[in-house]
């Protein structure tokens, strides 16, 4: 059993690693994630926030992971136009959008208070 979930973690990585190489916006999401989780650090936001970070990066993360799925296998089933492909492919980069507006709204609950910490002390 461990040699196929061997192979299953690995197959799951080859996943990553193809979604990463050929798709500039997820690796877009990565950096923005690393800047974020940098600035939280620096910050020093609590472990509750970071939870609720690590959440939203997940969730932008994984649905453009999925959106990378769901395009693919529509190009393979459907090679030229089809308003029900077109459809599919932008609900898709539709549910991409909306996690990456969670994902901006979570940061400016969490990093607001923060900040303006921050410039008080500058008055």
């Amino acid at each position: 059993m461990s040699g196929e979930m061997g192979r299953k973690f690995l197959y799951a990585l080859a996943g990553l690693a193809y979604a990463l190489r050929t798709q500039p916006n997820m690796r877009f999401h990565l950096l923005a994630a690393l800047a974020v989780l940098a600035a939280a650090f620096i910050l020093g936001v609590d472990r509750y926030e970071l939870l609720f970070l690590f959440l939203a990066i997940t969730l932008v993360l994984l649905a453009e992971m999925f959106n990378t799925a769901l395009e693919t296998v529509v190009d393979l089933a459907s090679p030229g136009f089809h308003p029900l492909a077109k459809a599919a492919k932008d609900v898709a980069a539709g549910a991409v959008l909306l996690a990456a507006l969670h994902a901006v709204a979570t940061g400016v609950v969490v990093f607001y208070p923060h900040l303006r910490l921050i410039l008080q002390t500058f008055r």
